[in-house]
């Protein structure tokens, strides 16, 4: 059985989904992306905040150490003033009791000293200081009043380590919410791109032949756009694809005529009973061939202006040169003919379009006209420059039977020809002039000529 355009298209979508891709890289995620680089900002920040915590905790603690110390210097002096010496000194306050205390009068006589066996020495610095003792690290506050001073001291080992203390009690719900926030950011990440693989999964799941539009509800305002040009794209192709089935199934039909006309014009010529019928069989199989060559020529050209994507930019084409050699072309079977051939164009006329394409568009029109003129007619090619508010346009017309109202639409489809037209035409010149039309996104416009009498074919170009 032999392949159809779907099977051919499954199995071409099989074998590259079974080729190897060793070498290439497989590749990378936008949610990893997304979630790496957002679980690395939230541990980074989370370790900054931490630290910043951490130091200023320790700070403010050290502070709030040696406020303590200043109060308690100041309540000793407050209470030593108060009464007598033994008395003042009977209640220390608890919370100094993990620290040195002395009091000195002062003439050098001490007063008063906390249980420790550790002398702070007498001359100290007023205010705060650290000083080592016994090889110990204290923080000393001093405070002198005109009878005595009070020398508050802490040692440093045991400030910093309550300090460190309160400062990671601080820090604890960083460190405890941070893994939580992570686990929010990754659950998040996936929530806002889920509608991504879901989109994936639509487009996986299709067949090879399914070109519908995805569906975009739902989706948000950065996925839409792609969606929609994707949708844009499946439209094109659908499209694509219908012209190209219904192109497919008409060539087959048209091209069963001519070849079945040439097989019955063989067996003329292999059953001719004498050389003359043998002489007029052969001619009338050299015309058959010279009309499927001409349809096949014409299928192929068709073909290739409807599947035009215009990738190339236009260029400037001289559309007055581009008439005198279609005219200088069609000048033979013209004299033929007996047809009088004009041409009507300046000097120079310039339009954006495609050389070629143009070229094939005014040779099916000439040919045309050509063809459905009678001997002794006319036909007469113009081109019209671009200025004064008209752009460029070229026209063919011709002293024919013209084309009925009713059917000068319907001869621009494929294979259609009007009643009663004499030849043997196809049905494709006009359906290729079209094409060629819609791709320069020129105006194709088909009347009455109003000098010659027969049907005018004009090609115009916007202002």
């Amino acid at each position: 059985m032999p392949d159809t355009p779907d099977s051919i298209a499954v199995c071409a979508r099989h074998e590259l989904a079974a080729a190897p891709k060793d070498h290439e890289k497989r590749p990378s995620s936008l949610r990893g992306r997304l979630t790496r680089a957002l679980l690395v900002a939230v541990l980074l920040i989370a370790c900054a905040q931490a630290f910043v915590t951490y130091r200023t905790a320790r700070q403010d603690t050290e502070a709030l150490f040696d406020a303590q110390m200043q109060r308690i210097a100041i309540s000793l002096t407050g209470s030593l003033a108060a009464g007598d010496q033994a008395g003042g000194l009977a209640s220390v306050p608890a919370s100094a009791q993990d620290m040195i205390i002395q009091i000195w009068r002062a003439d050098g006589l001490m007063l008063y000293r906390s249980p420790t066996s550790r002398l702070l020495p007498p001359q100290a610095v007023i205010g705060f200081s650290d000083l080592r003792v016994d090889g110990d690290a204290y923080r000393v506050y001093a405070l002198q009043t005109s009878t005595q001073i009070v020398q508050v001291a802490q040692q440093t080992e045991a400030r910093r380590e309550m300090a460190g203390q309160l400062a990671l009690r601080a820090v604890l719900p960083v460190a405890l919410l941070a893994p939580l926030l992570m686990l929010v950011v990754w659950w998040v990440v996936g929530r806002a791109l889920a509608p991504v693989e879901r989109v994936r999964r639509q487009v996986a799941a299709r067949r090879a032949d399914d070109l519908a539009p995805l569906p975009t509800a739902g989706l948000p305002a950065e996925l839409r756009p792609l969606v929609d040009e994707m949708n844009g794209l499946l439209g094109r192709l659908a499209a694509a694809w219908a012209a190209l089935t219904h192109f497919t199934a008409d060539a087959a039909h048209e091209l069963r005529s001519p070849l079945a006309a040439l097989r019955l014009q063989v067996q003329s010529v292999q059953r001719a009973p004498d050389e003359a019928a043998r002489q007029l069989a052969g001619e009338r199989l050299l015309g058959g061939i010279d009309r499927a060559t001409r349809l096949v020529e014409q299928l192929l050209a068709l073909a290739r202006q409807e599947g035009a994507e215009r990738a190339a930019p236009p260029v400037p084409v001289d559309l007055a040169a581009l008439a005198r050699s279609a005219v200088a072309d069609a000048a033979g079977e013209a004299a033929r003919r007996g047809i009088a051939l004009a041409l009507d164009a300046p000097d120079e006329a310039t339009a954006q379009g495609q050389p070629d394409a143009l070229a094939v568009l005014l040779r099916n029109l000439v040919d045309n006209a050509l063809r459905y003129t009678p001997e002794g007619g006319q036909v007469r090619v113009s081109v019209q420059s671009a200025g004064a508010g008209i752009g460029a346009a070229l026209l063919v017309e011709d002293s024919g039977p013209g084309i009925a109202a009713e059917d000068r639409q319907r001869v621009l489809d494929r294979f259609y020809r009007a009643p009663g037209a004499a030849g043997h035409g196809s049905g494709l010149g006009l359906a290729i002039v079209s094409a060629i039309a819609r791709q320069h996104e020129a105006a194709l416009q088909l009347d009455a000529s109003p000098a010659l009498g027969g049907l005018r074919v004009a090609l115009r170009w916007p202002d």
